[in-house]
This record gives C-alpha cells, sequence and structure tokens, in this order.
C-alpha cells in the first residue's frame, strides 16, 4: 500500500481505530462476510459494516425486488423493482465504501443447502436475517459442526431478535470497563521493592506494612498516614502536595489485592487448557503457558500487566516507575514465551506458531481474559432441551421481554402449520389469531412449562402480520453489527447468546436460551 493511500485510510477510520487499533482494523480488512437475505434489517447491518471497511461481503438472496421491498429498504429503489434483491441490494452498499468487495448470489438459501452446503464454510461469519425456522435449523447445523459463527437476526413487527450461535469465542481484549490497576502494592516485585524502599515509605506503622488496609476505618487511617507523612516532609513543594494529595484520593483503586480473577481461574481449570494437542487453538495453548507461570515464577499470581496510570510527578520519577512496571512484564512474557515454545514444540508445531506480538498482548490482558460459549440452536429448539427454567423464571413477570420470545416461536409454529405467518391476510387476521393462541398454548404444553401469555400479546402478533418496520430494522442493524464487529476482530465480550428487543417499550433483554 502506498504512503499516501495509508495515510488517507488513518484519516477515514480514525475513530474506530481508537476502540479497536490497527490490528483490530486489519482482522475487519480481512474478513468475508455472508448475509442472508437482503431485507431491510439485513442492509441495515451490511452498511453498519460496509462503512468501517469489512473486507468483503456476499449476500445470498434468490428473491426479486417488490413494492414492499422498496418501502422499507433504503438500498432498494424504485428501479430495481422485477431485479433479483442480492444483487440490487449489493451495488448500491458497495457505493458507500470502496475499499469493500461485494458479491451476491442470485440462488436462495434452500437451494444452496440443497446443491453446495460447504458454500459457506468459506466466511468468517454468517449473518441470517428474517428466515423460516426449518431453513434456519438446517443452516445452523452445518455451521455449527464447521465452527463458523452465526449470527442470526429477525425483526418482526415491533420486536426486535438476535440469537448467536459460535461453540467457543474467545476473547484476549475484552476491554472492560473501570478495570483496577495491577500495580502489585500488596506483593511488590523485587525490583518495585527496591524503588519503594528508596522513597523511605516503609516507615509506616507496623501493622500497616504487613498487609493492605481492608476496611473503611483502616482506610481512613492509611490517608491520615499519608496526610502525617506530608506534614513531617522537610522543604515540601506545591508538586509533592499534590502527590500526597493524588496518594489520598486514589487509596481505594491503589490498594486493590492482587488476584486472580474467577473467570480466569475457570479457564485454568478447563479441559482445553489441561489436554493441549496439536489442534488446538493459539488461545488455550497461550493459557495454559500463563497457567505454568502462575504455577511457578509467578509465585501464585499472573504477569504484570506493564502499564501504570497518569499521576501528578516530575517526568522522571515517572518515567523511572514506569520502565520498573513495563521491564518487569517484558521479564514475565519472556518466561511466558519460553513455556509457549515448549508447548508448541511438545505438540509438533513451529514455534513460530504464534508470535512474539500475540504473547504480549495475552500477558498485558490476561487478567481480562473470556470465553463465550453458546448453546446450539439444535438444543434450543429441541423440546426436551428447552431452556425451561429460564423460560418459566423470565415469565414470572407476564411482561418480561420473554413473552416476545415465546410469541416468536409461535409464529414459526403457526407458519409450520399453515404455510404463512399469521395475519399476512388483512381478511384473516381475527381467525388467525384463535389459530395463533393455540400455537402458544400447544408450544408451552410441549415445554412443560406452565406459564400463560397475554391475549393483548396474541393479537398484536396479528396485527403485526410479520411485517419489517424500518425503525426497528434500523436499530437491529446497528446491534447487530457491533456484535459481527465483536466476533471478528476478538475484541469486546459479545452478548450470549439471545437478544429482545422491545420496540413499543424501548427495553431489551439478553437470556441464555
Amino acid at each position: 500500500m502506498a504512503a499516501g493511500s495509508g495515510l488517507k485510510k488513518e484519516e477515514k477510520y480514525d475513530r474506530q481505530l481508537r476502540l479497536w487499533g490497527d490490528h483490530g482494523q486489519e482482522a475487519l480488512e480481512a474478513a468475508h462476510v455472508c448475509l442472508i437475505n437482503a431485507s431491510a434489517t439485513g442492509t441495515e447491518i451490511l452498511k453498519n459494516l460496509v462503512l468501517p471497511g469489512i473486507g468483503s461481503f456476499t449476500i445470498v438472496d434468490g428473491s426479486t425486488v417488490a413494492g414492499e421491498d422498496v418501502g422499507n429498504n433504503f438500498f432498494l429503489t424504485k428501479n430495481s423493482i422485477g431485479l433479483n434483491r442480492a444483487q440490487a441490494a449489493m451495488e448500491l452498499l458497495q457505493e458507500l465504501n470502496s475499499d469493500v468487495s461485494g458479491n451476491f448470489m442470485e440462488e436462495s438459501l434452500e437451494q444452496l443447502l440443497e446443491n453446495d452446503p460447504t458454500f459457506f464454510l468459506r466466511f468468517n461469519i454468517v449473518i441470517a436475517t428474517q428466515l423460516s425456522e426449518s431453513s434456519l435449523l438446517r443452516l445452523s447445523a452445518i455451521l455449527w459442526k464447521a465452527d463458523v459463527p452465526l449470527l442470526v437476526c429477525r425483526t418482526y413487527g415491533l420486536v426486535g431478535y438476535m440469537r448467536l450461535a459460535v461453540k467457543e469465542h474467545p476473547v484476549v481484549e475484552s476491554h472492560p470497563d473501570n478495570a483496577l490497576e495491577d500495580l502489585r502494592l500488596d506483593s511488590p516485585f523485587p525490583h518495585l521493592k527496591d524503588h519503594i524502599q528508596a522513597y523511605d515509605l516503609d516507615k509506616m506503622d507496623k501493622k500497616h506494612s504487613s498487609q493492605l488496609p481492608k476496611t473503611y476505618k483502616e482506610k481512613e487511617a492509611f490517608r491520615e498516614l499519608i496526610r502525617q507523612g506530608l506534614l513531617k516532609k522537610d522543604n515540601g513543594t506545591p508538586e509533592d502536595e499534590e502527590n500526597f494529595d493524588e496518594a489520598i484520593k486514589n487509596v481505594n483503586t491503589a490498594l486493590n489485592p492482587t488476584k486472580i480473577p474467577s473467570n480466569v481461574e475457570e479457564l485454568f481449570k478447563d479441559e482445553r487448557c489441561t489436554n493441549i494437542n496439536a489442534q488446538s487453538p493459539s488461545f488455550w495453548i497461550l493459557t495454559r503457558a500463563v497457567k505454568q507461570f502462575v504455577e511457578k515464577e509467578g509465585l501464585g499470581n499472573l504477569p504484570v500487566r506493564g502499564t501504570i496510570p497518569d499521576m501528578i510527578a516530575d517526568s522522571t520519577k515517572f518515567i523511572r516507575l514506569q520502565n520498573i512496571y513495563r521491564e518487569k512484564a517484558k521479564e514475565d512474557a519472556s518466561v511466558i514465551g519460553d513455556y509457549v515454545t515448549e508447548i508448541l514444540e511438545s505438540i509438533g508445531r513451529p514455534p513460530d506458531t504464534i508470535s512474539e506480538k500475540d504473547i504480549w498482548l495475552f500477558c498485558r490482558n490476561a487478567a481480562f481474559l473470556r470465553l463465550v460459549r453458546c448453546r446450539s440452536l439444535v438444543e434450543e429448539f429441541n423440546a426436551e432441551t428447552t431452556n425451561k427454567e429460564e423460560i418459566a423464571s423470565c415469565m414470572e413477570n407476564l411482561d418480561s421481554e420473554m413473552v416476545l420470545y415465546i410469541m416468536l416461536r409461535a409464529v414459526d409454529c403457526f407458519h409450520r402449520q399453515h404455510g404463512r405467518y399469521p395475519g399476512v391476510c388483512n381478511n384473516q387476521v381475527e381467525e388467525d389469531i384463535g389459530k395463533l393462541k393455540s400455537c402458544v398454548v400447544g408450544l408451552l404444553q410441549e415445554w412443560g412449562v406452565s406459564v400463560s401469555v397475554k391475549d393483548d400479546y396474541i393479537h398484536e402478533f396479528c396485527r403485526y402480520g410479520a411485517s419489517e418496520p424500518h425503525a426497528v430494522a434500523s436499530f437491529l442493524g446497528g446491534a447487530a453489527a457491533q456484535e459481527a464487529i465483536k466476533i471478528i476482530t476478538r475484541q469486546f465480550v459479545p452478548f450470549n447468546n439471545t437478544f429482545i428487543y422491545n420496540a413499543m417499550l424501548q427495553t431489551s433483554m439478553t437470556v441464555r436460551m
């Protein structure tokens, strides 16, 4: 890439680069996304992937553009009527970003599943919109077996629905909110201890030197000791006073105990960390290496993160302290790198399989590792393995968003029985109310869940007539694109596993189904 074009891209994607960095953008630009159905929901999702620079996308849609498509889809025009919907939408979407490559397939999902089911295995993620239950289950079974992430999205009247189906999605850069600093003040490593002693800070009362203050009373006493230290300081400067004030303000955050988070402990205990083999993903090899470090050189602690917060201090003192943490982090990463090499050699893989950059990134984020494991759609849709406990629990409130999930499953049941969705024929709305109520009752009986659904919801879903309002599709498009980017960049933590949006009340719920 020419230097000029590189600068242009940095300016073009400046804001998102601040979120997920160069490596996140590179992952995005290397990704190939498949969208099934160029519906209003589908094109809104793609819009929000094309703009930040997804590498390429392929739309699968065998439908022909009709007048109703033009009415609720910004990426179709009157001139599109009669054309293939995938091609028409692809051409307008591609105009949004010249860096993105667009493709289309005029075959329907059902035709591809019949003729070339392996077609879907070439993508980083498949996004399926507005699918019938039977087609969705066939697709999900193929993708689940091949470990290809599937994001299901659906707009149904004033209801939005998303379902993520991925066997295992590890996240190294989870970007937690309000993460505590890794200062190790309760268990200082040798160089840090020497640095502390050089400032003669170990003359605090002995009752405070053995362990960190924990209770409010102990922390207040510790703050008072700091204040006394300032009063006793000879030849103090305004900067000294600012330093002491800052220390007093940060007692709660700076004196947090050093420990391994429970989510990381669970990863260490996981079978995939214990039983490493030639097929093990890099994530598990790195996790195993960190575990070995914790058990040996780390003395029960994770590798030092190597960063410290900004603080009021002269540059020389700050840089000296910063370098102490940075050098310790490098030492720890180097030890873990040696463990990685040993593990790779033991399973017959080249040492350069995992780069130093990857090891360094993993070590810096070792305290924030996350793992998302979803249930398959086949499990969810099987009456015997349906999460009936969650349904019953949520339905203690009859207006919980769970009722919308039940209704979506019921309209699919109606579709199986009648070959259409309730309310799509204006002259049959009243008749469909009774039929849909039977589907709701039958579904709840099949699950063995003793809850009731208000008639208002049944009437409302019949009035929807399976419509796809653009306002709801647009909201869902933004939410779904955000989750797709999390999957592609492996940054931030995606939801697990079902998201339901109530556009009537502007409320939502995430639940494991």
